[in-house]
Formats: C-alpha cells, sequence, structure tokens
C-alpha cells in the first residue's frame, strides 16, 4: 500500500514558526510534522510514500536525505505553483499508477500538519468493504467548513460554518454536517475521473463525483484524538498531549 503526504503548502498561519522553515519541518516534542506523519504511515506497513512539496522544498529533501528516507522509499513532487490538494495529487498521479497491480489498491492521502489517532487500518477496510471511490475520515465538531452527507453517509454537499445555507450536489431529505479531518482513503481509479486541471480542491472533485453517483464516503472518527496544527496555539498543545497522554509511538 502507498501513501502521499500533502505538505507543499506555506504555512501561513503557522507563523513565526514557518518564518525560516516549511510547516512539515515544525516540531512538536522535538519531533517534526512530517517525521510523525511518516511513522504513522510506517506502523501500518507503508513502505512507499510521495510528500509533495514547494515552501522552503529544498529543506525537505536535504531532511528526508539526512534522516536515510527514514528507512521508506519516498519521492517527492515539487510544485513551482502551488496546485493545492486536488492538482497536487494529480500531478502525482503517476506515482500510484506505475503498473497494473496498484490499478486497484486504495492508498492513504494524508495533510502533514494533522496528527492523529485515528485507525488507517480500519479506515481502509472501511473503504475497501465498501467499494467506495473515497472515504474521508470526519468528525462532529466545530469547524469553518462542512461537508454534508446522507443517511447512507455518502457525500450529497458542503456548507461554511453551521449557519450558513447550504450547497447540495445531491438531493438528501436529512444530513449529517460533519467535519472532515485531512485524512483519507483513495482508489486510484479516481484520477482517471478527475476533469479538473491546475489549481483545485480535492473536495471540488470529490462534490463533482458525488453529484454523478460515485461513492465518496463518511469514516466516522469521533472516537479518536485528533489535532490540526494551523496554529503556533495547536503546536503548543499538541505537544503537551503528546507528553501527557502519549497520544503517538
Amino acid at each position: 500500500m502507498k501513501a502521499m503526504i500533502l505538505a507543499a503548502g506555506l504555512g501561513t498561519r503557522l507563523r513565526p514558526l514557518t518564518n525560516n522553515r516549511p510547516k512539515a519541518l515544525v516540531e512538536i516534542a522535538g519531533r517534526t510534522l512530517l517525521e510523525i506523519t511518516l511513522s504513522r504511515l510506517r506502523a501500518y506497513g507503508i513502505r512507499e510514500v510521495m510528500i509533495n512539496v514547494h515552501h522552503f522544498a529544498d529543506m525537505i529533501l536535504e531532511y528526508l536525505k539526512a534522516n536515510d528516507n527514514f528507512g521508506m522509499r519516498i519521492e517527492v513532487s515539487r510544485e513551482e505553483v502551488l496546485l493545492d490538494t486536488g492538482g497536487g495529487l494529480k500531478k502525482a498521479a503517476y506515482f500510484f499508477l506505475e503498473d497494473s497491480s496498484c490499478f486497484e489498491k486504495p492508498f492513504i492521502l494524508h495533510n502533514v500538519d494533522v496528527i492523529s489517532t485515528i485507525d488507517l487500518r480500519r479506515m481502509v477496510q472501511f473503504h475497501t468493504e465498501n467499494q467506495a471511490l473515497a472515504t474521508l475520515a470526519v468528525q462532529d465538531r466545530e469547524a469553518s467548513r462542512y461537508l454534508l452527507f446522507d443517511e447512507q453517509f455518502q457525500l450529497c454537499g458542503r456548507r461554511s460554518g453551521r449557519d450558513q445555507n447550504p450547497e447540495f450536489v445531491r438531493p438528501s431529505p436529512q444530513v449529517q454536517t460533519l467535519a472532515f479531518s485531512g485524512v483519507h482513503v483513495v482508489s486510484p481509479r479516481l484520477f482517471a475521473m478527475m476533469i479538473e486541471a491546475g489549481v483545485f480542491s480535492i473536495v471540488t472533485s470529490y462534490l463533482h463525483l458525488a453529484a454523478h453517483g460515485e461513492k465518496i464516503l463518511a469514516f466516522r472518527a469521533d472516537e479518536y484524538y485528533w489535532r490540526d496544527l494551523g496554529r503556533p496555539d495547536d503546536v503548543m498543545q499538541a505537544a503537551q498531549d503528546l507528553m501527557q497522554k502519549s497520544l503517538l509511538s
């Protein structure tokens, strides 16, 4: 099984921590976000990883070289222009389509600025059993943006804030308003279905495909620890969490 870590962002919300380094190399309790994410993936048996880079890209390459790629096969997709999550994934499609045996093997897509204890093995199993095109880890928590799912946990729309008008791509009499957690399981057949090009969010692709009947499913991850490391305060809190609760190996 393979994975991709989305690490190309500017990390503007993390300033001043990202004034002289990429967000992937911001440290929590002495460990970089990139190393934490790679360790999580390696713990689930993943040995082949793609990482997209842009901001302070050479620092990430030097870091990987200095650590012998953490014993993994790691390739890097350098983005001269930031392509957002969808464009970045599409640019790296070749990594997941290298041979025919890869076509039906799902892969994990993981934001570098997210730490969690989400059970990736259980999530992949859920994805496979339901023959989904993509499975998104979601939680019932406060967020600035939400995804909407029907009673079968299929994506049917999105909404900015709980009080804003929803945008539906599929009709549903009842919806669950859930926050996306930046962890996906994706089937490689997605690449042939992506009509978007250039700079675009992967959520745009998901909504378009959901509108055409494809299975974009929610994996409820409420029981797991999760934190988005968007601000310096989040990094400080995560460091306390890691030390106090021994959340991650």
